[in-house]
């Protein structure tokens, strides 16, 4: 990536080379993101998130480690390892509380070089790099590198979704249908909302027991109907002013919001809430980041039992040439499903 939204360049560059303390990993498979588009398109500023170019993009990959350096302990060249999206120090009251998914030390692909290049440079090697089970190939680290992460924290650990809840989750693009997956695996009843028939589609298929097409009436009314009073949960998969304003409004007294899609360029960040519907309904507003890593080997375990099936919502994959089209799609929304380069 040389330029906002101008199409990225396939370039040879020099072989990154470990500190002390990395690890260099041969990528084998690397998602495209929307994250990824809004970085392309220069969000998220208003977070502090700026575009220091060039930069390898790619922030969802597994791989196999290349090398590493003299200070690693855990990890060896030949060991099959993914890389969670926020980068944490180790050391910090983030990192020693068990939530190094607000550590802030970098991301993957924005702050330093990613995962769309054949080698990528992993700080702080022992604190980043996750051990892939036998059985979870490379494939399913991608699926599985920050939209399903992110998805899974969101459901198991924020929302704490039990079994024969009802759960809404809006917007089913890679966030939201690998939400729809979890929930429905964790015995919840789920419910998809979009604009899109063709996504709605896939929501059915991968466990959802209603859907909501939201061009057609109102959808929170919709979800309050067919749960009888309003969901346990509603999942706001997309960040917009629609989406966060009809998850809250869909959730039943005592129920949870749980906010996980950042906002564009339109709204940055400021979006208004139904703040006394939730006062007087005791509506509680969760918001969710990535994934920490004491928190993987709960989704690997599942992962690698069958249970969670990250690679049943892989799309396509593509060669690495083949980003710029797919980026240009996102533009439209017109991805289904997760794109993922596995050829360089």
């Amino acid at each position: 990536m040389t330029a906002l939204k101008a199409p990225l360049q396939v370039q040879e560059v020099p072989d990154p080379k470990p500190g002390p303390t990395d690890a260099v990993v041969r990528v084998e498979a690397c998602g495209i993101c929307r994250s990824d588009w809004h970085f392309w398109h220069g969000d998220w500023t208003w977070l502090g998130i700026t575009a220091q170019l060039p930069r390898i993009m790619g922030h969802e990959f597994g791989g196999v480690v290349e090398a590493v350096g003299e200070q690693v302990r855990n990890f060896r060249p030949g060991d099959r390892v993914t890389v969670p999206f926020h980068l944490a120090c180790g050391r910090c009251l983030y990192c020693y509380s068990g939530r190094s998914n607000l550590c802030g030390a970098g991301t993957m692909g924005f702050s330093i070089d990613g995962g769309y290049g054949r080698l990528a440079l992993v700080p702080n090697a022992d604190m980043n790099l996750i051990r892939l089970p036998e059985g979870v190939d490379f494939l399913t680290a991608a699926a599985l590198g920050c939209r399903y992460m992110t998805a899974y924290h969101a459901v198991a650990d924020r929302a704490r979704v039990r079994p024969g809840e009802w759960v809404a989750v809006f917007g089913v693009g890679g966030v939201g249908l690998s939400a729809v997956q979890i929930a429905a695996a964790l015995g919840a009843r789920v419910i998809a909302v979009d604009i899109s028939d063709q996504k709605l589609q896939r929501a059915r298929e991968e466990g959802a027991v209603a859907v909501v097409n939201a061009s057609q009436g109102s959808p929170f009314m919709q979800v309050r109907q067919i749960t009888d009073g309003g969901a346990d949960v509603g999942i706001d998969a997309l960040g917009s002013l629609a989406t966060a304003r009809s998850s809250i409004l869909s959730v039943r007294r005592g129920g949870r919001h749980v906010q996980v899609g950042l906002t564009s360029q339109q709204e940055q960040g400021m979006i208004p809430i139904p703040a006394d519907a939730m006062v007087v309904q005791e509506i509680d507003f969760l918001t969710s980041l990535g994934c920490p890593v004491t928190s993987y080997p709960g989704l690997l375990s599942l992962v690698a039992s069958g249970k969670l099936d990250p690679r049943r919502l892989v799309g396509q994959t593509i060669p690495v040439e083949g980003v710029n089209d797919v980026l240009n799609a996102m533009t439209e929304f017109g991805t289904v499903g997760f794109n993922i380069i596995d050829r360089w």
